[in-house]
């Protein structure tokens, strides 16, 4: 049956032989994701056990952790987990080892969310490594691990993790049905899941964080947050995800309030830069000239003189031409991909103004955008800023500051309405919540604002004791 199960699969193996007592013995396990070393040296030992008594020998646990079955179906399942099964004459049910193979990246330093100072490890591939680098957080019977299996074929290995006592309820419940909908052919990455159960799928805002520090899972789930783990990636997911989650770096919490302040509160005007400083400026420079000053006014009117291009459509091409670099930059080998991107920029920008294709002031406009672009430490969120920069640059170059206007109020409204698994995407700043402002546009000191009495505050709003 197992043969017909597996047909036209090269790597499964069948190994018979005869035990001493002469019983006829088959182990059968798929090369590559079993540990065929582990069976060579440990299972065939002499002093393992005797096969004799092979379902009733507790020497078996030396070798791994074993169960019997009677199904074929959960065999081949349990062997396309890696397991490996043993079949012995004379009974009808087998015995299933753990012995998947331990193979995969060793804990690394974080490659996009680094910091000066806090911990250096971040998640890998391997969901159980992932799960233990919480546990070592987090050692308490309140953290609970409830695993899900998605995806038809990939069978892939999801892990629900939360505080209990401290997670929102409401939240929880709706993650397991969210994941239990899921019908699909294959997980292969966070990615997918991410699509799946989020709220909005028409909305450049992401509403499901994701992280690759193992110390930022363990502040959210002290927040009452959930997390999910998936096999294969070496990202978690964090629901339910807020808007001002995006200012927040690990590094806040590390360094001392008054300084994590100031560098928030950059982070938030860089954030404005970004979004605003080109609209703003063609909307100025094409419809409101009267708003410079005339010394500024001047300058920039020589700055601008040959450009053949009106300011909506030169700050277009540069901006264009600058997403095109940022892309090349990262599709490119390290070794030559910043090298590239540098280069690119310097002499395309100088040769463009030499040319007399775009104006000096504009090279700077976009160069000071992008820069305030990588400042937002989430990257997602900041491919949301450089997508909505775009029609925010349409309606400046038609209507002016009115057009950025109507442009920000339509953001506003979509915010407004956005939610994360039932959680408002702006909270705590609308709906407005006063007792929850202490961590969103300053960081307050940690006797104020500790995670462990945010987390008891939780307990009481959610009790109807606060």
């Amino acid at each position: 049956m197992l043969r017909q199960l597996f047909d036209a699969c090269f790597d499964i193996t069948f190994r018979s032989f005869k035990t001493p007592e002469g019983l006829a013995t088959l182990i059968v396990y798929i090369t590559g994701i079993t540990d065929a070393n582990k069976i060579n040296n440990d299972l065939f030992r002499p002093d393992t056990h005797e096969w004799k008594d092979l379902f009733t020998d507790i020497h078996l646990s030396s070798v791994a952790t074993s169960s019997v079955t009677h199904s074929i179906l959960e065999t081949a399942d349990r062997l396309l987990q890696g397991h490996a099964a043993v079949f012995v004459e004379g009974h009808s049910r087998c015995v299933l080892l753990d012995l998947k193979a331990k193979e995969g990246r060793s804990i690394e330093e974080p490659a996009f969310e680094q910091t000066i100072r806090g911990p250096r490890d971040s998640f890998t591939e391997q969901v159980e490594v992932n799960a233990s680098l919480i546990r070592k957080r987090l050692q308490s019977t309140r953290l609970k691990l409830e695993a899900f299996t998605v995806g038809s074929l990939s069978r892939t290995k999801t892990i629900v993790v939360y505080l209990d006592g401290l997670v929102d309820e409401k939240v929880l419940c709706q993650v397991k049905e969210r994941i239990g909908q899921i019908s699909t052919d294959a997980i292969l990455d966070s990615g997918y899941m991410e699509e799946m159960i989020e709220d909005v799928s028409f909305t450049p805002f992401p509403q499901i964080q994701n992280t690759e520090r193992p110390d930022i899972v363990a502040a959210n789930l002290l927040e009452g947050k959930v997390v999910l783990l998936i096999d294969g990636t070496p990202d978690a997911l964090i629901v339910p995800m807020t808007f001002w989650a995006t200012f927040q770096s690990a590094e806040d919490y590390y360094e001392r309030f008054i300084f994590s302040t100031l560098i928030r509160w950059t982070r938030l005007f860089l954030f404005i830069v970004s979004l605003y400083l080109p609209s703003l400026f063609v909307a100025i420079t094409t419809f409101h000239s009267q708003l410079m000053p005339t010394n500024f006014l001047f300058s920039l009117t020589s700055a601008r003189e040959g450009v053949p291009f009106p300011s909506v459509i030169e700050a277009l091409l540069m901006e264009f031409m600058f997403e095109g670099l940022r892309e090349a930059g990262i599709r490119l080998p390290k070794a030559t991909g910043s090298a590239v991107s540098i280069v690119g920029a310097l002499v395309i920008g100088q040769a463009a103004v030499q040319a007399g294709i775009v104006s000096a002031p504009m090279v700077i406009v976009v160069s000071m955008t992008g820069i305030a672009s990588f400042a937002i430490p989430r990257y997602n969120m900041s491919v949301a800023f450089r997508i909505l920069r775009f029609p925010m640059l349409l309606l400046s170059g038609m209507f002016g500051l009115y057009g950025v206007a109507i442009g920000t109020i339509s953001l506003l409204i979509h915010l407004c309405r956005l939610e994360s698994f039932g959680v408002p995407y702006l909270s705590p700043v609308s709906p407005l919540r006063f007792r929850q402002l202490n961590d969103v546009f300053v960081r307050s000191p940690r006797s104020k604002n500790s995670r462990i009495r945010n987390s008891l505050s939780l307990i009481r709003r959610r009790t109807g004791n606060d």
